[in-house]
């Protein structure tokens, strides 16, 4: 990937980490437009798929794919344009990128390299389905992709279970059944949201409990569309008191190495670990 002669830009240059459509194509600023018009070269994930956002909007910049299995060959050739002088616009098939798409390297690298970054925000499924939820949006946590194996899931999902915030999952819909069920088991009751084909034509939003929205996906199957899961922050409990700290202690104990009790009564409490395993550690030794 030659630099190509340099073109009179109004765009100084450095990477414009740009934010497009998530489904409505009118969903794009003023300034995203400018920017993909007047920039050298714009890096996406797919060509093709950025090519429709180009064809309905008249813009024919060129572009260049930039995906997790070229990033390490591109990463350079981008970074030596950059130090040309070009502006470069990064793109993601939709929506913002580095949010579960790949650029943060890129990102790193041009900063490290003194090169200007800024950012174009825009759409955001992540964020759009946080927005109609219903759900409490002053503290979340942003989770990405569940494993795809169970067991692994379900490791995941006690994980988190403690997390005092709402929860934003991205989920393919062959396997949200299975993963609203284990949510339903890890996190217990909590009100939940599955928000599809945001900003489009037939875009859904389904509220519920976790097990009530598990079985209705379990009985209706997969639906069409991208998927984004959003589930409500535990309900806040009284402090646990010296006695129940002691029973879960003794009853994670009785079946765990005394390493494991303590990471997995951390895990339910969110009490220190050096506080839990000072009293596991006395509790082993037959203290009261």
């Amino acid at each position: 990937m030659k630099p190509q002669t340099p073109r009179a830009s109004r765009l100084a240059p450095g990477l414009y980490v740009t934010a497009t459509p998530i489904g409505n194509a009118s969903d794009i600023s003023l300034r995203a437009l400018e920017v993909l018009r007047e920039a050298d070269l714009v890096l996406c994930e797919d060509t093709r798929v950025t090519a429709k956002l180009f064809a309905i909007h008249g813009i024919s910049t060129k572009m260049a794919p930039y995906h997790d299995h070229n990033a390490a060959e591109m990463r350079p050739k981008v970074l030596n344009r950059l130090a040309a002088g070009e502006a470069i616009a990064l793109v993601s098939d939709a929506g913002t990128p580095l949010i579960s798409d790949p650029g943060y390297k890129l990102v790193r690298e041009a900063v490290e390299a003194g090169h200007m970054v800024t950012a174009l925000p825009g759409a955001s499924s992540v964020l759009a389905a946080l927005m109609v939820s219903g759900l409490p949006t002053d503290r979340f946590l942003f989770a990405g992709f569940l494993s795809a194996k169970r067991e692994a899931r379900r490791k995941e999902l006690a994980e988190l279970a403690p997390v005092p915030a709402t929860l934003v999952f991205l989920e393919s819909a062959n396997r949200l059944a299975a993963s609203l069920a284990d949510m339903a088991e890890a996190l217990g009751e909590r009100e939940g949201a599955v928000a599809r084909e945001l900003t489009k034509k037939f875009e859904e939003v389904r509220r519920g409990q976790l097990a009530d929205l598990a079985r209705h996906y379990e009985e209706a199957g997969a639906p069409k569309g991208e998927v984004v899961i959003v589930v409500g922050p535990p309900a806040a409990r009284a402090p646990l008191g010296a006695h129940e700290i002691d029973a879960m202690l003794e009853n994670a104990l009785a079946r765990a190495s005394l390493k494991d009790a303590v990471a997995e009564i951390v895990a339910m409490t969110g009490l220190p670990r050096r506080e839990v395993y000072a009293r596991a550690l006395d509790l082993s030794r037959g203290g009261g």
